[in-house]
Order: structure tokens, then C-alpha cells, then sequence
């Protein structure tokens, strides 16, 4: 009996779905209702509802521009806690090392800081829960570690030199995330400032850095956005905006259904009127490509480096309730010239756009300028000066810097690729810490005196090697060792100091920095 009720129920189910379909309207909008619901009823095996939904967003998305994005709720938070300034946690910079959780530093006055956490620190337990020895993922640990602000994380550490788990509790709190990877005066009376992305801070934080580079007197500007591929584009506006007059054209939207936005400088706080160079590559964009166009554009300033990533198209985010979204893209931004610079996509064509890096590269666009060609129907003058600039695909440097492919060997990439580097670097900071601190009291002592132990190095080929990565001659790993040297003692300035110690070492060998060093020099 039973059995013939379900049947009973099952077939009214299907001829109340299949009425519905009939009874539906023509629009689009019904049509897609009416699909997913004929399949969430009657498909033959079980489906779920949300991954169909998700699915048909992103089928959607899939056939417009490279840029209109779907993202589900986890994702969003990550996204936004980059951009946001801050997430909330313990506080501390970790890396994994055989399956043991070390600290690396403690974000200052952070709430790890606070208890005594010490960098070499090992964390072994969080809240009665193992977290060393039993192969658990880096996502997950960060979960345990994370939480709201003010609940408790009860902590076991096995510290070097001291026997057995010592106990520590740690209040979490709100840890911020800082989007200027680096500020030091370069030379004298050259500054330098390097911005990773455009987040919520990044205005603050440049500002800070700026008015402590000119107390310190500089008459030069070095502003590196390589490898900056965007963010808000508020934050891009804010920091152009104290490079130019009032009233200077800053970037501008359009859209079909968004009429023209234009954003103009108000002068700024505090203004920078000295000399000002921007560094781009082919990573740089969205955001940073505002800041460059704008500073050619307005001829403030000259852009050193290679033609940067060439994304023009303004997205907006649209939420859903259970925290997922869209970003749509709505509009073009344009420089103040009038240049488009987001470079040309097919439609629904992911892969053709997601290769266009490894084109340039086989087109020998990233090592000789000779090699970059703009139609005529793309020229456009700058507005001051008149110097002819180009749109239809990224900002093109006022001096270009071809990359250095013998620089960075394969066998270096594949170091790289297979964590030998950074495992080397974790074991030899874990070993040496404490002498290399009373060794070296200052950066300025150990960036002058510091030199990498053979056996430092020798380490990384071991761990080469017993991932089957080596050299393919003498040659290739002769001219791998100069950068793989200066990378070592950048990362060992990162572990003693921090990441603007980090660029202090590596920019000595950054062939853009040194282009626009000599560029300031003339």
C-alpha cells in the first residue's frame, strides 16, 4: 500500500512539474526557472539544488568578458579580508615544515606577541586538537587558528631548547593586513615605495610612508607597482590623486547601462611635487594601470618596465544572501586621454585570454619593445607634453625593460616549483636564528656584512635533488647561483626583519629598479 502511495505521489509530483513547464511564460527569466526546476524534480538521480544554481551562474558568466566573475561565500571572505585591511586571529606568520606548524614572526603588538609566541616557536595543538604529525592542510590549520575576535585559542608549543608542550592562551583579535609591501629611501634622496594591491588601507599606509620619506628628504619618487594586479579603485584614485593639481583628470567609467563617471584630482593633502617614476609589468593591472595611465597621461611622471597586463573593464559586486556573488562587469575605465587599455578578448574565450602572457613571451614582446606593435587607430597624445602613447592593450612604459630570461633559469623554477628553496630556508633559519640575531644587531650591518654559507646553498641543491631536480649542466647552475644567493639572503632578511628587509635585498638585482634609478639619474 504504501509503496503505491509514493507512486501515486511521485507521478502527481511529475504532472504538477510538467504543468507548470506548459503553463510557464516565454521571457528568458521562466525559461531558466522552469529548467532547473523540471531537473531538481524529475531528473533521474539525485541532484543538489545549490550546485546546480551555482553552476548555471558561472555557465552564464562563462560567456562574457574574462572578468564578470562568480564566487561563492568562502571565497568572498578570503577575497575580502586581502582587501579589507584585516581578518581576525592569533597573529602570527607561519610556514609548515615537516608537517610541524613553525612560526615565522608575530604581527606586532598582535595577540600572540602579547603571551610570549616567539618566532621558531613550533605550534603543535590547538584546542585539544593535534595539529602536528598528522598530515592536516595548511587551509585547515588556518581555520583552528582564526576565529572571532575575543574567543579564546588554547595553544601548545614545543619551543627549541625546552622540554615539553608549554601551555599558552591567546585572546584573538582583529590582524591587520597590510597591502605596502616596502618603504626605504633607495638612494639618497631617492624614495621608494611598493604597493602589493589596492585595499581598503593602502591610502593610510601610503600616506605614512610618504610624509616619512619626505621628512627624510627626498627629491625623487620611485613607486613600484610589478606584480600589483589591482583592487578597489578608490584606493588607486586616492594615492593618484596626490601626485596632481586640482581639477587634473584622474580615470574615467563608461558603461551601457552606466552613464560617464569621471574622477579628478582635488589637489590632494599633503601633495608630492617632485620627480615621480612608476614601475609596471605584465602582472600589473587594473588598479595599477590607473595610477600609470594616469601618470603618463598627464605627463607627471615616467613609467619604467613592460607592458603592463591590460585589464580596462570596471566590475560590480553583486551579493547574494548567502554571502556568495557576482562581479559583473559594467563599464570600461579610460585614461585621461581617452585610452581604453583593456587588451582584446573573444567572448566565452577563457583559455585564448588566460595564455596571453605565454603569447607575448613566444612573441618576444617581453624581451625587445621592437616586438610590440600598436595600430595607428590606437594612437593618443599625452596632455601636457603631446608624447604619443597608445591604447588597445595595457600601459606601454615610457622606457622598456626586456625580461632577463637567462636570469631565471629553469632549473631555478623548478627549485622553486618543488619548495626546495623555502624548505632550505626554513631549517637553516630554525638552526641559526638566535647567533644570526646577536650576530647582526642591525639590517644595515647584516645587508653589508652577511654572506650565504656554501652549505646554505648546498642544501637547496640536496633538496633538489631528492625531488629528481637538477641542473642540466655546469652552466645552468653557474648562472642560477648569483640570484638563487641574493634570494637566500632575502628571505633570511624576511625571517630576521620583515618583507620590506625582503625587497631592500632583492631590488638591488630588479633590472626595473635599476632602469629607473638610471633614468633619475639623467
Amino acid at each position: 500500500m504504501r509503496k503505491i502511495l509514493l507512486a501515486a505521489l511521485a507521478l502527481l509530483t511529475t504532472i504538477g512539474v510538467q504543468a507548470q513547464l506548459r503553463l510557464g511564460d516565454k521571457s528568458p527569466k521562466s525559461k531558466l526557472h522552469m529548467a532547473e526546476m523540471a531537473i531538481t524534480n524529475l531528473y533521474v538521480d539525485t541532484v543538489d539544488e545549490n550546485k546546480l544554481v551555482e553552476d548555471a551562474i558561472r555557465g552564464m558568466l562563462d560567456k562574457l568578458d574574462p572578468h564578470s566573475t562568480y564566487s561563492t561565500a568562502k571565497e568572498v571572505k578570503a577575497m575580502n579580508e586581502s582587501l579589507e585591511g584585516s581578518f581576525e586571529g592569533i597573529g602570527v606568520q607561519f610556514n609548515m615544515m615537516e608537517d610541524s606548524l613553525v612560526v615565522i614572526q608575530t604581527i606586532t603588538n598582535g595577540p600572540s606577541e602579547k603571551v610570549g609566541i616567539l618566532p621558531g616557536d613550533r605550534i603543535v595543538e590547538v584546542n585539544d586538537t593535534a595539529i602536528a604529525g598528522v598530515k592536516m592542510s595548511k587551509e585547515e590549520i588556518m581555520r583552528r587558528l582564526r576565529g572571532p575576535k575575543g574567543t579564546k585559542a588554547n595553544l601548545k608549543i614545543v619551543r627549541p631548547g625546552i622540554k615539553g608542550k608549554q601551555p599558552f592562551t591567546v585572546i584573538r583579535d582583529k590582524i591587520p593586513v597590510y597591502s605596502l609591501d616596502a618603504s626605504y629611501m633607495i638612494r639618497p634622496r631617492t624614495g621608494y615605495i611598493r604597493i602589493g594591491n589596492f585595499g581598503a588601507t593602502t591610502y593610510d599606509e601610503f600616506m605614512k610612508a610618504l610624509n616619512r620619506l619626505q621628512e627624510q628628504g627626498i627629491d625623487d619618487l620611485i613607486l613600484d607597482l610589478q606584480d600589483n594586479g589591482g583592487g578597489y579603485l578608490q584606493a588607486a584614485v586616492n594615492v593618484i590623486n596626490e601626485f596632481l593639481t586640482k581639477g587634473d583628470m584622474i580615470v574615467y567609467t563608461n558603461g551601457r547601462s552606466t552613464p560617464r563617471h569621471e574622477y579628478r584630482s582635488d589637489g590632494g593633502t599633503t601633495p608630492y611635487r617632485g620627480r615621480v617614476i612608476v614601475l609596471v609589468n605584465e602582472f600589473s593591472a587594473s588598479a595599477s594601470e590607473i595610477v600609470a595611465g594616469a601618470i603618463q597621461d598627464q605627463d607627471r611622471g615616467f613609467i619604467v618596465g613592460r607592458r603592463s597586463f591590460g585589464k580596462g573593464l570596471v566590475q560590480r559586486p553583486i551579493e547574494f544572501a548567502d554571502g556568495s556573488m557576482i562581479r559583473l562587469t559594467i563599464a570600461h575605465y579610460y585614461t585621461p586621454s581617452g585610452r581604453c587599455i583593456q587588451k582584446p578578448y573573444t567572448k566565452g574565450d577563457q583559455k585564448d585570454y588566460a595564455k596571453d602572457l605565454d603569447n607575448r613571451l613566444k612573441n618576444g614582446e617581453l624581451t625587445n619593445a621592437d616586438s610590440i606593435h600598436f595600430a595607428d587607430s590606437l594612437k593618443y597624445q599625452t596632455l601636457r607634453e603631446h608624447r604619443t602613447v597608445y591604447g588597445g592593450g595595457g600601459i606601454m612604459p615610457d622606457y622598456f625593460v626586456p625580461l632577463d630570461t637567462t636570469k631565471y633559469t629553469k632549473y631555478h623554477r623548478q627549485l622553486a616549483a618543488k619548495s626546495a628553496i623555502i624548505n632550505a630556508n626554513l631549517k637553516y633559519i630554525d638552526a641559526n636564528r638566535k647567533s644570526l640575531k646577536k650576530r647582526y644587531t642591525s639590517f644595515e650591518d647584516f645587508n653589508a656584512n652577511y654572506e650565504v654559507p656554501q652549505s646554505f646553498v648546498d642544501s637547496v641543491i640536496a633538496n633538489g635533488e631528492a625531488s629528481e631536480v637538477k641542473p642540466k649542466d655546469d652552466e645552468e647552475l653557474a648562472t642560477t647561483l648569483p640570484y638563487l644567493r641574493t634570494q637566500l639572503k632575502a628571505l633570511v632578511a624576511r625571517d630576521l626583519w620583515d618583507m620590506n628587509e625582503y625587497f631592500q635585498v632583492m631590488n638591488e638585482t630588479n633590472d626595473i629598479i635599476l632602469k629607473a634609478l638610471e633614468v633619475l639619474k639623467k
